[in-house]
């Protein structure tokens, strides 16, 4: 039985000659490759709210009583000592915290690459 006949190109492809014509296209990228000195503002998602239950029962409190702060006073106290507690919270939170969803802000970026900016030519 006789051996089949293939064509030229598949000797060509199956001894690797084919390789050695064709290069990898080259690669210049359309800007340089170094961090801006800044990114984009980007507005800051709301927290969560804080003393919401004291403050809705401190207003059922003043419905039910026609608004009269003598008969809430112990609402009222519990509302303010909470938003105190809150604020206090808010103002030791490190600045230079990562936020909740593992991330840094774009003005703590900013600042970053403003203190650390990049070089673009070599001295």
């Amino acid at each position: 039985m006789a051996a089949p006949v293939y064509p030229a190109w598949v000797g060509r492809w199956v001894s690797g000659q084919w390789r050695q014509k064709k290069r990898p296209p080259a690669i210049r990228p359309t800007r340089p490759l170094v961090l801006a000195n800044k990114v984009a503002n980007r507005r800051e998602q709301a927290g969560e709210a804080s003393c919401i239950t004291e403050m809705s029962v401190m207003m059922a409190c003043w419905k039910r009583n026609d608004f009269n702060d003598t008969v809430c006073a112990e609402e009222i106290r519990t509302f303010y000592d909470c938003v105190a507690k809150a604020e206090k919270e808010r103002k030791n939170q490190n600045e230079d915290a990562l936020s909740p969803r593992g991330s840094f802000s774009s003005s703590k970026v900013n600042k970053l690459l403003k203190r650390f900016p990049q070089l673009t030519r070599y001295v």
